[in-house]
């Protein structure tokens, strides 16, 4: 496990100090997202008017907002790659139980050809065996 990091980050004006195991960058994007969420809130009418606490309940049901329904993206996302490979598999069975039918049809093939080429000599005798009794020997 790597060391505890600490780190300043700048928040809504005001200098704080984060630690986690996490890097400096990861620490300053944090700060970033929440800035962000400030800033959105502080574009809005009336939001000045609020007290402090109603402000950050509100930025806090916003990123708890954001945080579940990334989430459910990634449950979605999850769900979806779980049925491509389900998809994939049966895609690749079907693909094998193809080729092995194709294997098949490929000896019947050969099979029948070896077949034909029998009978094709079989009648060539027959036929040389037909003529000479009809015409005799000569």
């Amino acid at each position: 496990m790597s060391a505890k990091k600490s780190t300043k980050v700048l928040i809504d004006g005001k200098v704080y100090t984060l630690s986690g195991y996490e890097e400096e960058d990861y620490l300053q994007r944090i700060a970033t997202y929440i800035n962000g969420k400030i800033e959105e809130f502080a574009a809005m009418d009336g939001y000045k008017n609020l007290s402090v606490d109603m402000k950050q309940v509100l930025i806090n049901i916003n990123v708890a907002d954001d945080y579940f329904k990334a989430r459910d993206h990634v449950e979605k996302l999850e769900s979806d790659m779980e049925q491509k490979d389900k998809e994939i598999y049966d895609l690749k069975h079907d693909l094998i139980s193809e080729q092995v039918k194709i294997s098949g049809f490929e000896e019947q093939i050969e099979a029948l050809e070896k077949e034909k080429k029998e009978l094709l000599t079989l009648k060539a005798r027959l036929e040389a065996s037909l003529e000479e009794a009809l015409l005799g020997p000569e």
